[in-house]
């Protein structure tokens, strides 16, 4: 494709020679001459110097280049659906395979893959074009919604419901019991019934590994558009907001309350029974102990606001120094008391 024609694809304003064929798209360490990169991120502004690219994405505000420029408002976006011109995932041609097994009470949608060893259990309804690869188990009374894919081994346990064009990566399990015991006078703990469902709105996608455990009443939802990343775990009863982002190792304890766009990077931990308000972040390894208010970034353990955080952060590293300096004016006052 030439690079002027990827251009008017992308709705992009051409600076250069729009000549060029492009066959891919690579990062800038790796694209060769006709491999079209972006940079989004300033701190890798050095390797523009030095690409091999024949093309880059940069955004509108950004100065000259050597190479032929792309300009957009949101290069990593215009990459992301660059990235489709040259490259579309498998496709599963439609039809169920000899070794799955599928009650007949189950209603499965017209164009759905229901690849080897799938098991669909009673009374699952599944819309049209659900792809289900190798060893996805759907328990009884399921409800999901149209184009949705599970990718081997992810499970969605019973009576609980998926909207539409949700991705399960693989390994997901959704509506796997809560963690939910009470403790007797001998000192076991009692299972506590996990009565409740799991709710998984439309356009989420769920990375591998990763859990949303049912409620022990009621449910437990993941609103429209989040994305969870790998190892992610949503306990019980808790609600996360719409277009939220859970990175990986993020761990929500049992009615946790997440707002819109909330951001948590990686290994963040956030107590049960609170609740974040629209667009909070926490910056990666937080621990949130109590409710954080909308609009806030906070950070460390207990988490704390951000710009409070990066001065604590700076006072100790220099803990020593200070430590040293106490010991010495107290061993001068001391002497100054003695005299």
């Amino acid at each position: 494709m030439l690079l002027r024609e990827l251009a008017d694809r992308l709705q992009t304003m051409l600076d250069g020679n729009g000549d060029i064929e492009i066959t891919g798209i690579n990062t800038l360490e790796r694209a060769g001459p006709a491999e079209l990169s972006f940079l989004s991120n300033r701190k890798y502004t050095p390797l523009l110097q030095s690409t091999r690219a024949g093309a880059v994405l940069l955004s509108h505000d950004f100065g000259p280049a050597h190479l032929p420029v792309l300009r957009c408002e949101n290069p990593y976006l215009s990459f992301a659906k660059a990235l489709e011109f040259f490259y579309q995932p498998p496709k599963q041609d439609a039809g169920v395979h000899s070794t799955a097994v599928i009650h007949p009470s189950a209603d499965i949608g017209p164009e759905a893959s229901i690849g080897p060893y799938v098991v669909i259990g009673p009374e699952v309804r599944i819309g049209a074009r659900a792809v289900l690869h190798s060893h996805v188990v759907i328990y009884r009374g399921a409800r999901i919604g149209d184009d949705f894919c599970a990718h081997s081994h992810s499970v969605v346990r019973e009576f609980c419901q998926i909207g539409d064009r949700v991705i399960l990566q693989n390994g997901v399990v959704i509506g796997a019991d809560g963690f939910g015991f009470a403790k007797q006078q001998d000192g076991s703990h009692y299972k506590i019934v996990q009565s409740g469902i799991a709710v998984i709105e439309d356009d989420v996608e769920v990375q591998a590994l990763s859990a949303v455990d049912r409620a022990t009443v009621g449910e437990t939802r993941v609103r429209r558009g989040a994305k969870l990343d790998n190892m992610v775990q949503v306990g019980h009863a808790s609600v996360v907001g719409e277009n939220a982002i859970l990175c990986a190792q993020v761990g929500l304890a049992g009615s946790s309350h997440l707002g819109n766009n909330v951001l948590l990077a990686g290994q963040v931990g956030v107590a049960g029974h609170l609740t974040l308000g629209d667009n909070v972040v926490a910056t990666a390894q937080s621990g949130i102990p109590g409710d954080v208010a909308a609009n806030t970034m906070v950070s460390g353990y207990p988490a704390i606001e951000n710009k409070r955080w990066l001065k604590c952060a700076v006072i100790f590293n220099k803990l020593p120094e200070l430590y040293e300096t106490v010991r010495s004016l107290k061993s001068r006052v001391m002497a100054l008391e003695k005299r």
